[in-house]
C-alpha cells in the first residue's frame, strides 16, 4: 500500500516537473484515486501480473445472486450452482472444473474454507455463511508461485477480510421473487479503546423450482478489534445455519419427454441442512526493522446432505439416492515474521511462516430413500494434520529488478478408522514447493514478470488408506496423498493512460494426477495427470470520476497427459471466460451497475463427442438515494431472460420404466430466469 501510494505521488510529481497542465494533473490525481478506490492493482502492487485486491468500493455496488459469487470479482473465475442453494456453488477457473473447490483455496478472516477429507467432495469450500456487506477486501494469487500459500493453491487463492469497522450502521430489507427475503442489521461501535462489529441476517428464498427450495438462513457475526494499522489485533466470533430442500441436476431426455418441467426435481426428498460456528484471532505488529502477524481458528461445522444423481440406476426399487453426513472440529494457526534489511546497499526483506492444521472429522455415507436410511456405505473416523513450513527471500538488485525466491515444506498425517477393516491405516506425507518471481521495471508504466514454482493438493484421506470399494467392495488401490503441480507464468502490468490498469499473463501448469468430479457418484475421485495453459487480459479503467469499467478475457486449454483409449480431454474443463463490467457513482442521487459474464462450452467426456453449451447472462442494479439515510436498489438477475444452464454434465443414470443398464445422457441445471430484487436500506 505505501509502495503503491509512492508510486501514484512520483507520477504526479513527474507530471508536473514535465510541464502537465493543472487539469492533465488533475485528471490523473482523480484516476489515480478513483482506480485504487476500487482495486488495489496498481504498478509496483504484485510479483506476479495475475495478483491483485478487490477492495469493499466495488464489492459493495455490484450485485451477487449468492454469497459465493463473490469469487466472481476473481478475474476468470465462474462460480454456479448444481443443487439447492444452501449447499457449496461450483467454481471454474484456469482450465479446471474445480468442482466444490478442488484447487482453489479460500480464506475468510485467515481462516481455512476448503474441507479436505469431506463428505461430498474434496476441497468442499461453502461460502453461504459469509455477510457480503462485511467483507473489506479479496486478496487473491494464480499460480503456484507464492511460498505462503499450500494446499489446493494450485490454480488460484482467494483470501476475503472481514472489516474492523463500518462507516455506519446500516439496517436493510430485501424483497423478491420466489419468496425471496432478506434482513440484516450491522454496525460497528467504539468499545474499550477498539471497536466491537455485530451483524446479524435472516434469510428465506424458494426460488424457480416446482418443488420450492426453502432455503433458510441465519448467520451473525462479533468482532472486536483495536489498535492501529500496523499494530493491531481482533477476535471474531462467527456463527450460520442453514436448510434446503434440493433442486440437483435432471436428465435432459425428462424434460424433453415431459416427464418433468424445466423447473422440476427427479428427487424431491433430495436436500440438505448445515452448520458452522468458528472462533478466530489475529496480530499484527511492524516497526522499522520487522512486521509479525499471528492468527489462529477453531471451526465447527456438521453437514447432512441426500442427494440422488442416477435416480433407480443402482436400486431399481427404492432408488439411488445417498445420504452424505460429516461432524467436523478444525483448529489451526498461523504465523510468520518478516525482517527488512540491506544487503549490499539493496533494500531486502526475508520471511518465515508456520501454517498447521488439524481436522477431525466424522464422515460417512449412506444408501437411502425419501431420506431414510436404508443401510451403510462407510463410516469413518478420520483424524488429519499438517504442518506448513514456508521462507521467501526478496530482493531489489536494482530501481528496475526485484526477486523473491522461496520454499516450502509440508508434512501430512492421514489417521483413518473405517467401520471397513481392510480400509484402516495411517499414512504420512510430506513434500516440498520451490517459488521464484522476477520482477523488472517499471518502465513508463509498465512492469514485467517471471513466475514459476511447485504446489500441490491433497488427496481425501479415505482414498490413501482404501483397499476395498466401500460400495461394491472390490480391491482398489490407494490414491497418493499429497499429488504435486508444477506451474509457470510470464506476464505484464500496465498503466499507458491515466485511469486505466491492464494485465496480461500466459501461464501453464501441471499436475501429477487430476481430482475429477463424478456426476453419477456426486463426489470427486483422483485421475490421471494433467497440463493446462492460457492467457488472460484483464483491464479496469476509469472513464471519468463517475464511470469505472472492466473488461477480463481469459482462454484456457486442458489435456490428460497419460494417453487413454477413453481420450484425453478433462471433463468440464472451462475453454473460455470473459466478463465485463460498468459502474456508475456520483450521478446526484442516482448509482447503479452492469456486470456480464460469459462461460464458454465445455467437453463432458474424454473423447470430446459430448459438450456442454455456453452461456451469457446479466445482472442490473439501479439505486437511489434520497437523503443521507434511506437509500432503495434494484436488483434484476439474467437480464436478457437467456434459458442457459449453470452446469452440465453427461452420465449414465435410469429413470422408472427405462432399460436395467440405463441410459447415457445429459444432465444439467438450469440457471434461474430474470428475477427482481428490491432492497431498502437505512443508515443509522
Amino acid at each position: 500500500m505505501i509502495r503503491k501510494t509512492m508510486n501514484a505521488a512520483i507520477s504526479l510529481a513527474m507530471m508536473v516537473a514535465a510541464g502537465a497542465s493543472a487539469e492533465e494533473v488533475a485528471a490523473a490525481a482523480i484516476a489515480s484515486v478513483q482506480v485504487q478506490g476500487h482495486y488495489d492493482n496498481s504498478v509496483g502492487t504484485s510479483d506476479a501480473a495475475s495478483q491483485g485486491t478487490v477492495t469493499a468500493a466495488l464489492i459493495a455496488n455490484r450485485p451477487a445472486l449468492r454469497p459465493g459469487e463473490l469469487l466472481e470479482f476473481v478475474p476468470g473465475v465462474i462460480v454456479t450452482q448444481h443443487s439447492g442453494d444452501g449447499k457449496a456453488n461450483q467454481y471454474f477457473l484456469r482450465g479446471f472444473n474445480l468442482d466444490h473447490g478442488t484447487d482453489f483455496a479460500t480464506y475468510v478472516d485467515g481462516m481455512p474454507i476448503n474441507m479436505r477429507t469431506h463428505a461430498h467432495g474434496q476441497g468442499y469450500t461453502d461460502l453461504n455463511f459469509l455477510i457480503p456487506e462485511l467483507v473489506d477486501r479479496i486478496s487473491y494469487k494464480k499460480g503456484t508461485y507464492y511460498a505462503d500459500e499450500g494446499d489446493f493453491a494450485s490454480a488460484g487463492a482467494a483470501r476475503m477480510a472481514i472489516a474492523n469497522t463500518l462507516k455506519g450502521g446500516t439496517a436493510t430489507l430485501t424483497a423478491g421473487e420466489g419468496q425471496y427475503l432478506r434482513g440484516l442489521v450491522a454496525s460497528s461501535t467504539p468499545l474499550a479503546g477498539g471497536n466491537l462489529l455485530y451483524a446479524l441476517e435472516l434469510a428465506h428464498n424458494n426460488g424457480p423450482w416446482d418443488v420450492p427450495e426453502s432455503f433458510r438462513k441465519q448467520a451473525g457475526v462479533l468482532r472486536y478489534s483495536a489498535g492501529t494499522r500496523e499494530n493491531r489485533f481482533s477476535v471474531t466470533a462467527m456463527a450460520y445455519k442453514g436448510g434446503w430442500h434440493a433442486s440437483s441436476q435432471i436428465p435432459q431426455r425428462a424434460v424433453e419427454s415431459g416427464v418433468l418441467s424445466l423447473f422440476g426435481t427427479a428427487d424431491p426428498s433430495d436436500g440438505g441442512a448445515t452448520a458452522r460456528y468458528s472462533l478466530s484471532a489475529a496480530m499484527d505488529k511492524r516497526s522499522a526493522a520487522s512486521q509479525f502477524h499471528a492468527s489462529a481458528y477453531a471451526v465447527r461445522s456438521d453437514l447432512t446432505l441426500f442427494g440422488n444423481y442416477t435416480y433407480y440406476l443402482d436400486d431399481p426399487v427404492n432408488g439411488d439416492q445417498l445420504r452424505q453426513t460429516e461432524r467436523r472440529k478444525l483448529v489451526g494457526f498461523d504465523i510468520n515474521q518478516t525482517w527488512f534489511g540491506k544487503l549490499a546497499g539493496m533494500d531486502m526483506s526475508n520471511r518465515v511462516g508456520l501454517q498447521t492444521r488439524y481436522d477431525d472429522i466424522v464422515p460417512a455415507v449412506y444408501a437411502s430413500s425419501q431420506q431414510r436410511i436404508l443401510h451403510t456405505i462407510s463410516q469413518s473416523a478420520v483424524k488429519q494434520g499438517s504442518a506448513g513450513l514456508w521462507f521467501d527471500n526478496t530482493v531489489q538488485w536494482t530501481g528496475w529488478l526485484r526477486t523473491v525466491a522461496g520454499a516450502r515444506y509440508d508434512g501430512y498425517r492421514f489417521d483413518v478408522a473405517s467401520n471397513i477393516a481392510e480400509n484402516s491405516g495411517k499414512v504420512d506425507a510430506h513434500i516440498a514447493s520451490p517459488k521464484l518471481a522476477v520482477v523488472l521495471g517499471p518502465w513508463k508504466g509498465t512492469e514485467f514478470f517471471l513466475n514459476a514454482g511447485s504446489g500441490f493438493h491433497s488427496n481425501d484421506a479415505r482414498g490413501t488408506t482404501v483397499h476395498l470399494t466401500p460400495k461394491e467392495r472390490e480391491p482398489a488401490d490407494p490414491v497418493t496423498p499429497l499429488v504435486r503441480t508444477r506451474g509457470s507464468e510470464v506476464g505484464l502490468r500496465s498503466e499507458p493512460i491515466p485511469g486505466l490498469q491492464s494485465s496480461l499473463a500466459l501461464w501453464r501448469l501441471r499436475s501429477a494426477s487430476e481430482l475429477v468430479f463424478s456426476g453419477d457418484a456426486g463426489d470427486t475421485s483422483a485421475s490421471r495427470g494433467s497440463k493446462r495453459s492460457g492467457v488472460e487480459l484483464n483491464n479496469h479503467y476509469v472513464v471519468n470520476s463517475w464511470l469505472l469499467l472492466d473488461l477480463d478475457l481469459a482462454y484456457s486449454r486442458a489435456r490428460y497427459t497419460e494417453t487413454d483409449a477413453a481420450g484425453d480431454y478433462i471433463p468440464g474443463a472451462v475453454g473460455k471466460v470473459a466478463s465485463f463490467g460498468a459502474t456508475v457513482t456520483g450521478m446526484g442521487p442516482w448509482s447503479g451497475a452492469f456486470q456480464l459474464r460469459y462461460f464458454g462450452p465445455r467437453p463432458l467426456i474424454e473423447d470430446n463427442s459430448q459438450r456442454s453449451g455456453s452461456s451469457a447472462v446479466a445482472y442490473l442494479r439501479t439505486s437511489y438515494r434520497f437523503d443521507r439515510r434511506w437509500q432503495l436498489s434494484l436488483d434484476i438477475f439474467n437480464l436478457f431472460s437467456r434459458r442457459i444452464n449453470d452446469i452440465d454434465y453427461y452420465y449414465t443414470s435410469r429413470l422408472p420404466g427405462e432399460p436395467a443398464e440405463g441410459v447415457n445422457g445429459m444432465h444439467f441445471h438450469p440457471a434461474e430466469p430474470r428475477s427482481y430484487r428490491l432492497t431498502l436500506r437505512a443508515r443509522f
